[in-house]
């Protein structure tokens, strides 16, 4: 069976998705990076080879996107990379041919993405306020002492949400401690951080976008029932949740190879899950003195072999030696 792979490796989470070639899943995986992108990938790797029979699957490409998709794409031999907007915009648009608007919340950050005809013409980012991101939600559940698995479903119980402040997480949580203090009902106050993260995303992410119907919703966070509500209530409109919606990046990365593959080079450059889970990657960092910018470089080798460099501006170090990934189509 020919298969695409798609690597979504990201800040918190590290995705994979296999589909076959009609973009059928066979196979998803959805695991924390743990700050380390590359034992992600071949721990992610090594988990495909013992859910399925890898011996009776050809994969004919391989993508990749997520803050770690270049590493991912050394690592692997991949094909394509994508940046995050791209792979998620062509994951919604596989579900919903019709989607307007994508609404993706990650741990680290959060994206809006407008689409006209299948085609990107907007989108907007939020990186820095963690108030709109699924890390605000896990850290107030942990203060409140409650698994961030039922967070969604107790906060859906609320009779009265209460208001807290949310354009900033440290005055949110103080906020949260005030009500918390004052006795509120727990399920009113996590429908409260909903209410407060959804706001704190209309208000940046989606300050002067014109939010038009289907609207599809994911990343990890739509998972929560609680917050899936509070977009519906503010926005007045129905919220589609896809049926992979943890690991849509990955699935936009396979879709995207498989086309690539399909349509470009009809034949693959994955180096095949033995190489890649066995491997000592190893990586190290220096500061390049050759000019006044003083880069910080990064290196990734395996064994004595380097296959790639980062952060040199002038691009002296990559230039230096040829990159198995050089035929990348990268965007």
């Amino acid at each position: 069976m020919n298969c695409y792979l798609g690597i979504d490796i990201g800040s918190v989470s590290s995705n994979f998705v296999l589909i076959d070639e009609k973009g059928r899943v066979l196979l998803d995986l959805y695991m924390r990076t743990h700050g380390n992108p590359i034992r992600a990938v071949q721990e992610g790797l090594a988990l495909l080879q013992e859910k399925v029979d890898v011996k009776e699957l050809v994969i004919s490409g391989v993508g990749t996107t997520g803050s770690g998709r270049y590493l991912a794409a050394v690592l692997t031999g991949a094909d394509v990379v994508k940046n995050e907007i791209t792979a998620h915009a062509v994951a919604a648009a596989f579900y919903y041919p019709h989607v307007r608007t994508v609404i993706e919340i990650g741990g680290q950050d959060s994206k809006m993405i407008l689409l006209k005809n299948g085609i990107v013409y907007d989108f907007a980012m939020n990186t820095v306020c963690a108030a709109g991101t699924g890390s605000f939600l896990d850290q107030q559940a942990a203060r409140l002492q409650i698994p961030i698995e039922q967070f969604g479903g107790l906060a859906a119980h609320a009779q009265q949400p209460v208001r807290i402040a949310g354009r900033c997480g440290v005055f949110a949580e103080s906020d949260m401690i005030h009500k918390q203090q004052m006795g509120y009902p727990t399920e009113d106050i996590l429908m409260g951080l909903c209410e407060a993260l959804v706001r704190n995303y209309l208000n940046n992410v989606g300050k002067g976008k014109k939010i038009e119907e289907p609207i599809v919703f994911q990343g990890g966070v739509a998972a929560n029932q609680g917050l899936h509500q509070a977009f519906e209530r503010n926005l007045g409109m129905k919220i589609n949740i896809p049926p992979y919606y943890a690991v849509m990046g990955a699935m936009g990365a396979a879709l995207l190879a498989r086309e690539h593959i399909e349509n470009v080079r009809h034949s693959t450059q994955f180096k095949g899950f033995d190489f890649i889970v066995d491997s000592d990657f190893q990586t190290q960092s220096f500061e390049c003195k050759s000019c006044p910018n003083l880069c910080e470089v990064v290196s990734i080798r395996c064994g004595d072999q380097i296959l790639a460099y980062w952060g040199d501006r002038c691009k002296r170090w990559e230039s230096s030696i040829k990159m198995k990934h050089s035929r990348l189509k990268v965007i």
